[in-house]
């Protein structure tokens, strides 16, 4: 029977936390098909890939660092090829629980909205563990966006999300100007652009404990500087 929904997870050398997220995600959404799209130079997140891989996950090596947009990107090609009803992206790294997944499927399924976003920045929300310069940063990424589109989105941000096709169809008509972090703000923009429905479910955001997050000083002035050619462009 073909599955109907696909998980994406863009990986940077996670080999300290690729199995865990995929035994969880296993455990918790055993009838889901997960795709890996790995970054790494190294083969270390593969050979741990290979170690929990069956019939229900797949893993696509590019060997370099193109992206966290371009991650998804290929993952959102390789979804809508393959004809999967409901596309979802979250991180590797264990900063997305799995049980809060569940309830943004649900709530997905029960209340037909296009996308649903995993918010850090809703009343019922946690963010723990969380360096305070990453928080600023998020917040006023957050605040900006929301001032340039004048949509009440709370967390533009976060990659932690649930599609249908419909919208991942049009997100990939459309030339993607940002290859980085910012590309999670340009498909809600197209979203918005397109009149999709879009609605927040909180949930626990936990700050890695293994490994090194790849955003860095580049990436954040990338984001702001993506903000302002969105804000231009004609989707």
């Amino acid at each position: 029977m073909k599955l109907s929904h696909i998980i994406i997870l863009p990986t940077y050398n996670e080999e300290l936390n690729i199995g865990n997220i995929l035994e969880k995600l296993k455990k918790e959404f055993s009838e889901f098909f997960i795709l890996v799209v790995d970054d790494s130079s190294n083969d270390l997140t593969k050979k741990e890939f290979e170690k929990y891989k069956n019939d229900k996950c797949k893993i696509i090596s590019r060997n370099q660092k193109l992206g966290r947009g371009s991650a998804i990107r290929l993952g959102f090609e390789y979804a809508i090829k393959n004809d999967y009803s409901t596309i979802i992206e979250m991180d590797s790294d264990l900063s997305h629980d799995p049980k809060d997944l569940l309830n943004m499927v649900n709530k997905f399924k029960k209340e037909n909205f296009d996308i649903i976003i995993g918010s850090r920045y809703l009343k019922e929300s946690k963010i723990v563990n969380w360096e305070k310069k990453r928080i600023v940063f998020s917040k006023l990424c957050n605040f900006l966006t929301r001032f340039l589109f004048k949509y009440s989105i709370n967390d533009y941000t976060n990659g932690f999300r649930v599609y249908n096709n419909e919208v991942i169809k049009k997100v990939i008509q459309s030339k993607q100007i940002n290859f980085g972090f910012q590309y999670l703000t340009e498909i809600l923009i197209i979203g918005i652009k397109n009149n999709f429905s879009i609605s927040e479910v909180p949930v626990t955001f936990v700050n890695r404990i293994k490994g090194k997050s790849s955003v860095n000083l580049k990436s954040i002035i990338e984001s702001f500087l993506g903000l302002l050619i969105l804000k231009i462009k004609d989707f």
